[in-house]
């Protein structure tokens, strides 16, 4: 039998105590003579160690408590992953959602008004209110300290690649741009591969190709982060490199894991765009103050994602966020936090400046400033309502689409969009549970049913507003873009099986579009229309 490092001398030490006891048995005490009690106290504490040595050592093929309890610590959970070079983390996200939406066969605009009559060929809203299951993130992490000051993480979500979704909590949005209407559907419009809309005055494919080299269309979108982190460096500081989320309000950078509800805002998820940059960023007073400065590439036009993509000019975009936590963790008061970030940049590039006239290759846009602000607050409760959160966000946002990029209504195209500015924000807040006055008292119950049914559960209710539906103005439509807006108001319950790494989420979205135009008579050039397009979402989520 094979036994571990030190057992041969355990065994070696067996041995000579046995053939010293052997030999003082041959040998015939003296008449009289006898032990000391200190010389029995000691022979009993070396059998008593030679026990206990004994017990720790297990043939190979066998079980031990010991062994399973240094194998469990080495592998089990929450363990890190051993490799060859630093520490390597594993984490992962999955979400599968089933959602239902309100059917309505014409969307927010009304097509067959504006034709006069039925068979205008565009402006269903059949394909965009099917129910369906969805995986809506199926993500990988791995975070990689490779050395005390140095760190790399990847984050890979390949059900990010689905084109085929509806957007929500509206499912007005386009498909290219996820939370806006910029393509009210036409006739001569084509959807390539990826989302995006496009002119069919060439070939699709052609189009597409040179979409994404330009910064127009939308690349892959399967690598959402990928960057290198140096930290404990410069005290107060780490910096960090590659792609990632530029630090634009709150809810945009919670993780995907911890979200109060099944879906971002309209505004979350406007902030929420990956880009390709370098960032600073500085904590002080254990972590009470912080602030980030940043430059990405900022290609592409508006809403459209920056991630993965080559810079389609040599303007970068510069990024800087401040927060502050002026109550923090207090029993009595709670937790406070105040934030506000703002982003700003050139786009856009063209030998003339007017679209159409002498343009580079592929890249025909007039130099845009595009500028983001974000501001926020973020209250959790203390003292006897413990338990009440809330949160509350606003944007404001300025940018251009690309030429021929926006199409609504009968054909108006926009050849030459001017700029635009648009602005949302929300207000959030929820009651849980497990952190109220109430919920030591629904964990000791003798009621188990009342016990497992309250004590997990977290209700919460959004209301929120963007301008995120546009129509090309009547008076100027090759340039001048309206932009209507759309209201949500969300009702949810969570419910924590495992905090946020196993947990149902359930909301029901009413839906509102702007539509005081709603007819020929008020508009004869524009008919567009509240929607049919309430929701309700389940979201199955397991996070590790």
């Amino acid at each position: 039998m094979v036994f571990g490092n030190r057992s041969h001398k355990a065994w070696l030490a067996i041995g000579l105590v046995f053939a010293l006891g052997m030999a003082r048995a041959e040998e015939p005490a003296k008449k009289g003579e006898e032990y000391t009690q200190a010389e029995i106290d000691a022979l009993k504490k070396r059998l008593a160690d030679l026990k206990e040595q004994q017990a720790k050592m297990t043939p190979v093929g066998e079980s031990s408590n010991s062994v399973e309890q240094e194998f469990e610590n080495k592998y089990g959970p929450d363990a890190p992953v051993r490799t060859r070079e630093g520490k390597l983390t594993l984490g992962g996200l999955v979400q599968v959602w089933f959602y239902t939406i309100q059917n309505d066969n014409v969307g927010w605009t009304n097509a067959d008004v504006l034709n006069g009559g039925p068979g205008a060929g565009f402006g269903s809203n059949e394909t965009a209110d099917n129910d369906s299951f969805r995986v809506r993130r199926a993500e990988l992490r791995f975070t990689m300290d490779i050395h005390e000051n140095v760190r790399a993480y990847i984050m890979l979500d390949p059900a990010a690649e689905a084109d085929s979704f509806p957007g929500l909590p509206s499912n007005q949005s386009s498909l290219g741009s996820g939370v806006v209407n910029i393509n009210n559907g036409f006739q001569t419009v084509v959807q390539g591969d990826d989302g995006e809309l496009f002119i069919s005055v060439q070939d699709a494919g052609a189009v597409r190709n040179d979409a994404v080299r330009t910064g127009d269309g939308t690349a892959n979108r399967t690598v959402h982060e990928a960057w290198i982190q140096y930290h404990g460096i410069v005290p107060h500081h780490d910096f960090r490199v590659g792609q990632m989320l530029p630090h634009l309000g709150e809810e945009g950078l919670r993780d995907d894991a911890e979200l109060d509800f099944v879906e971002r805002s309209m505004i979350g998820q406007t902030a929420h765009n990956y880009d390709l940059g370098l960032e600073a960023h500085g904590t002080w007073f254990d972590d009470r103050l912080q602030y980030w400065i940043s430059v990405f590439n900022g290609a592409g036009t508006a809403f459209q994602t920056r991630a993965n993509r080559a810079d389609d000019n040599d303007d970068f975009d510069v990024v800087a966020a401040v927060m502050g936590r002026p109550v923090w963790k207090d029993e009595t008061w709670g937790s406070l936090e105040l934030g506000y970030s703002i982003r700003w940049g050139q786009g856009g590039e063209a030998s003339s400046h007017t679209p159409g006239q002498t343009p580079l290759d592929g890249l025909n846009r007039r130099r845009t400033n595009h500028v983001m602000h974000n501001a926020y607050v973020h209250y959790l409760a203390g003292g006897p309502v413990r338990g009440l959160w809330l949160r509350g966000e606003y944007q404001q946002y300025r940018d251009r689409f690309a030429p021929n990029e926006v199409i609504t209504g009968l054909a108006n195209l926009t050849s030459d969009p001017g700029e635009f500015t648009i602005r949302g924000w929300y207000g959030a807040l929820g009651y849980k549970l497990s952190d109220s006055i109430f919920g030591e008292n629904l964990r000791g119950s003798s009621k188990v049913l009342l016990k497992n049914l309250l004590e997990p559960m977290e209700f919460a209710f959004r209301y929120e507003v963007m301008q995120n539906l546009f129509y090309a103005d009547p008076a100027y439509p090759t340039r001048r873009l309206d932009a209507f807006q759309t209201q949500v108001v969300t009702a949810g319950i969570n419910y924590y099986i495992r905090g946020h790494n196993a947990k149902l989420q359930f909301n029901y979205n009413w839906v509102d579009e702007e539509s005081h135009v709603d007819n020929l008579t008020s508009d004869p050039q524009r008919a567009v229309r509240d929607v049919k397009n309430d929701n309700f979402v389940v979201n199955f989520q397991v996070a590790w």
